[in-house]
């Protein structure tokens, strides 16, 4: 025999009830099932809504009309004319009775836990006798059973405790006396021994399927509700959350306590005791396996079973001196609450004794402050004991999993997926059991925390990077196509999924809390954005406050700048190609570095020097590994590099300068390559990653023009200067040949000093052999003495700035 407990989703439209009754055509076997039913969905609330109202003296005409209709609608849809009126008036009796009861609430203005258990029965009656009277148009043996009459309880109105053995006796002579029938049983409630109606707690419907299983002893009990089973986490928050196949009873009941609503957690108690297997499973997709909770469950590779959580607690701290030491006083302070009927959901105290932490529903905890104020006055009047304080707007999250015992790096794994997204834990609690690890956090944090610990844990899924970028010019154009071309890659190669959240440039904004499309981003930032605004925009994407976020800046703009500090300090991590603001004061460069470190995010810039080249990356690791820098040289111009390379034969300079203008190798005016500025910016930036606190007016800048270029009031003035300056250019290009030599423009850090210099270099120099736009670096260290590390290749373009960003957004996603 199994027993079916149907919730309220399931009993909640004509297309769930008819699923419902699907499923118990292909459960009928030699024994009938037991089919336990909850309120329809959304009623009980109602009611509790309704109760609350008429205490208060307000109108709840509204609320009760549309309960009727509710129910009243799914019988004339189901039910032929025929068979309407006998159930018809039976809910209308028990609309009747309801109404009483709330206007006798309403007129005394008062409202028990016994009326209002009382109020809240009428939600299960009326769906259970709705749905045995459709049945009984496909199985005649159809019996509607009121739960309340076989399951007997104490007077804790509200949430009663179950006299297990007369219960037991209750239900199976019940059984006994009605073998043929198939019994259509109310959940969630039950009578004390004076007849009066008591509730068994919030999901008291799935309690109630587990003492008849128990009574029984049933085969299986089947809770079917509207999710595949038990999932890794809430789907509401974490979209990637998965079912699982099997939990033990344990990992259940942990994450059950712990919030996770598919069951309640009093349920697996007589089931545990009798180790009768528990499937969760879903009414809209029969097919699926759904999640088996059991004895003995089998081994899992999953690291953890799932994470829980509970979105609104409330904690209290007691601490003082008088607490040190003395026996007794942690019994005394829960002995009163556990009186009182507060359930403590977390307690923590610390090693020296000191203090005590612990939490309570919101609703619990004035109530708890002033029984501790009560019990403690002694102390708390003798300064023994500091008064406590209520902490509100907050949330637990728990992670769960068998396989966590005697499993060393859970903790630091949670730890750290909670530290690199800006989540601050409160308080922490693990069991010796070490079954359940669960931490306090901030209310707003909770759907943050709680994804990217499941991305944490669950390799097999795809880690997900949250990308804000700046800026839809060639590199940021270049960026989207690249990042939409290499999706499959990275899923498959890296494990990795890359959504662009948002995006800005100096006209329009957009964002997406579900991911703009790459392949038409264009149209999306056209058709939906709004007026562009940097400070909202920065704003906007904080809100969403989404784990694993980076702020991608692919612009040349001073504005971005000033935003870097706060976007780090809010636990993202920025990628940058924007040189300026590395390269302005270096009191501005390392807080952005002590920034990323003080809250564990990123602050890559390896497009900063040398678009693609791994500059920035070699030199940060040569200095990792304790080498020591003597000397760096470097060309990191790519338009210098490409003029000088292609200066020569019969091509005159200010030709060459034109010929990389239109190549695109430029800015549109060539003089803010030329003018040796955006060189200074990159030695600057080497020069600080190397250790040096420079700051732009230490660089010594040998210009390569004569004066009156530079001074040239525009860019046609420019190259009119640089043609009337031919004959100095040529004697350059002449000198150098007749010398068996080229002319290279470079940069040198040495012992803490940095010189910018127009050179010739003959073919036993690094620098020799360029061509293109090719940058160029040479390390001289402890351990590249004689022979210095170079590296080489091009150094300017959209493709490999933008191939530079994509790579440092990757090294995000690695951490």
């Amino acid at each position: 025999m199994n027993i079916l407990k149907f919730g309220g989703t399931s009993v909640g439209s004509l297309e769930s009830i008819t699923a419902l009754l699907g499923i118990l055509k292909e459960q009928q076997g030699a024994e009938n099932p037991i089919v336990v039913l909850s309120a329809m969905s959304g009623v009980t609330n109602a009611l509790v809504e309704m109760a609350e109202n008429a205490g208060k003296g307000k109108i709840y005409s509204e609320e009760m009309a549309a309960i009727e209709k509710k129910h009243f609608e799914v019988i004339r849809a189901l039910l032929p004319a025929i068979a309407q009126n006998p159930v018809l008036t039976k809910l209308k009796i028990y609309f009747n009775e309801l109404e009483d009861i709330l206007q006798s609430v309403y007129n005394l203005r008062e409202l028990s836990l016994q009326t209002k258990d009382l109020i809240l029965s009428y939600g299960e009656r009326c769906s259970t006798v709705m749905v045995s009277h459709i049945a009984k148009q496909t199985f005649p043996n159809a019996l509607y059973v009121d739960g309340s009459e076989l399951i007997k309880t104490d007077h804790n109105f509200g949430q009663a405790k179950v006299n297990t053995y007369l219960t037991e006796s209750l239900i199976k002579d019940f059984q006994e006396s009605n073998p043929d029938k198939l019994l259509f049983v109310t959940g969630f409630i039950a009578s004390n021994d004076e007849g009066r109606i008591t509730t068994l707690g919030r999901g008291g419907s799935d309690y109630t399927a587990a003492i008849w299983g128990s009574a029984l002893n049933a085969q299986e009990i089947q809770v079917w509700t509207d999710v595949d089973g038990m999932l890794t986490a809430d789907p509401r928050m974490v979209k990637k959350a998965f079912s699982l196949s099997e939990l033990s009873y344990t990992e259940a009941m942990e994450l059950s306590y712990f919030g996770a609503k598919v069951i309640y957690p009093p349920t697996m108690i007589p089931a545990f005791l009798k180790r009768i297997p528990i499937v969760i499973k879903n009414t809209f997709n029969v097919d699926f396996p759904g999640t088996y909770i059991k004895h003995g469950a089998g081994s899992s590779k999953l690291p953890i079973k799932g994470i829980s959580s509970i979105d609104e607690i409330s904690v209290l701290n007691l601490s003082g001196s008088g607490m040190v030491g003395k026996a007794g006083f942690s019994g005394r302070l829960f002995s009163m609450l556990s009186r009182e009927q507060i359930n403590v959901i977390l307690i923590t105290q610390s090693s020296s004794e000191h203090s005590i932490t612990f939490a309570v529903k919101p609703s619990d905890a004035l109530k708890a402050l002033a029984l501790i104020n009560k019990e403690f006055e002694l102390e708390l009047q003798a300064r023994k004991l500091e008064y406590p304080e209520v902490e509100n707007g907050l949330a637990a999250l728990a992670i769960v999993g068998e396989n966590m015992k005697r499993t060393p790096g859970m903790s630091g794994k949670l730890f750290h997926a909670l530290g690199r997204n800006g989540v601050n834990v409160r308080a922490i609690a693990q069991g010796s059991s070490e079954y359940n690890i669960s931490v306090i956090i901030s209310k707003p944090d909770l759907s943050k925390a709680v994804n990217a610990v499941h991305d944490a844990f669950y390799a097999n899924l795809k880690r997900t990077l949250h990308v804000f970028c700046l800026g839809t010019g060639n590199i940021g154009k270049t960026l989207f196509a690249q990042l939409e071309a290499q999706t499959t890659f990275l899923a498959t190669n890296n494990d990795l999924q890359v959504k662009v959240m948002g995006v800005c440039n100096t006209r329009k904004m957009h964002l997406n809390e579900d991911g703009i499309a790459l392949n038409n981003w264009e149209e999306s930032l056209e058709n939906d954005g709004e007026p562009a605004d940097l400070p909202l925009f920065i704003k906007k994407m904080k809100a969403l406050n989404l784990p694993n976020c980076v702020f991608v800046d692919n612009t040349a703009s001073y504005n971005p700048i000033q935003f870097y500090k706060d976007v780090l300090q809010s636990s993202i991590s920025v990628v940058t190609c924007n040189k300026i603001g590395n390269s302005a004061d270096y009191e501005q460069y390392a807080a952005f570095k002590q920034a990323a470190r003080t809250y564990g995010v990123d602050f890559h810039y390896e497009t900063n020097v040398g678009a693609g080249l791994p500059i920035i990356r070699t030199l940060k690791d040569l200095m990792m590994s304790g080498d020591r820098i003597h000397r760096i040289e470097a060309i990191l111009s790519g338009t210098i590099s490409y003029i000088f390379n292609n200066y020569k034969g019969d091509k005159l300079f200010h030709e060459v300068v034109k010929e990389a203008q239109d190549k695109g190798y430029t800015e549109p005016d060539p003089r803010d390559d030329l003018n040796g500025k955006d060189f200074m910016r990159k030695m600057l930036i080497l020069a600080r990653d190397a250790g040096y606190p420079l700051e732009e007016d230490d660089i010594k800048i040998e210009s390569m023009l004569p004066p009156a270029c530079l001074a040239a009031a525009t860019v046609a003035d420019f190259y009119q200067e640089l043609e009337n300056n031919t004959e100095y250019f040529e004697k350059l290009k002449k000198r150098a040949a007749d010398d068996n030599k080229v002319l290279r423009y470079i940069g040198k850090l040495e012992a803490g000093k940095v010189e910018i210099t127009l050179q010739m270099v003959d073919d036993g120099h690094p620098f020799y052999m360029l061509s293109g736009s090719d940058n160029i670096i040479s390390f001289t260290t402890d351990r590249y003495k004689d022979r210095p590390l170079v590296v080489k290749g091009p150094g300017a373009g959209a493709e490999v700035t933008a191939a530079g960003v994509f790579a440092d957004i990757i090294n995000v996603g690695k951490r």
